[in-house]
């Protein structure tokens, strides 16, 4: 069985994507999101997602951009046309051939759930979602281990971490700083980084506590 990883991600209110958009309008969840894509017509993608009222469509003046399809009683199908290639949440994640396994939207948030084949994707994954939309947020991580029970993974943006943090935090690392018993002192790191021992400390007390607030609220 493969190893890799089930990465939950939110975005909030993101630009341009009808389902976050009527969820937001509407103040209703959205889901069962699913697409199609033409060969022929120069990659018309159309959509479809779940609304739980119909009404809210037309108070939200949104009839003009949502097509109803199908209802099954006070829930309704809505669908939607849009081109390919709008660098849309879901086209991004795709880029890295991760197909999305789930998307749905509540509370002006899209959440799309996607597999990477490794850690090393995954955090590719992340970088480019993160520069077309900063308020993402990684919500939930599983990897796979075969037959193990499920086991949650913690994403740590190490952008997050200044770049004299990280050079502090490694150094530690590598000199056995953290070791018990310790490889090395703080002041044997210190020396080796050619700043003080105060410096230090407070260097690595920043970087522990960004490390910890990640871990910790996951």
């Amino acid at each position: 069985m493969g190893e890799g990883i089930r990465a939950e991600v939110r975005i909030e209110s993101p630009d341009g994507c009808p389902v976050a958009g009527a969820t937001e309008a509407t103040s209703t969840a959205s889901y069962s999101v699913s697409k199609s894509v033409n060969p022929v017509e120069g990659g018309r993608v159309t959509e479809e997602f779940m609304l739980d009222d119909e009404a809210v469509v037309e108070e939200a003046d949104l009839a003009d951009e949502l097509t109803e399809v199908f209802a099954y009683g006070s829930k309704s199908a809505y669908r939607f046309e849009r081109e390919h290639g709008r660098f849309c949440p879901c086209e991004c994640i795709e880029r890295f051939d991760c197909p999305v396994v789930d998307v749905h939207a509540r509370e002006e948030s899209l959440f799309v759930t996607f597999h990477a084949p490794d850690m090393e994707t995954l955090q590719d994954v992340i970088g480019d979602l993160r520069g077309a939309y900063p308020s993402l947020d990684v919500q939930r991580l599983l990897r796979s281990e075969g037959n193990a029970s499920e086991e949650s993974l913690v994403f740590v943006d190490r952008g997050e971490l200044t770049t004299r943090q990280q050079e502090v935090l490694e150094t530690a690392h590598e000199m056995g700083y953290f070791e018990h018993p310790k490889r090395a002192n703080g002041g044997e790191v210190a020396d080796e980084l050619g700043i003080s021992r105060s410096t230090l400390s407070e260097h690595l007390a920043a970087a522990q506590s960004k490390l910890l607030g990640t871990i910790l609220a996951s």
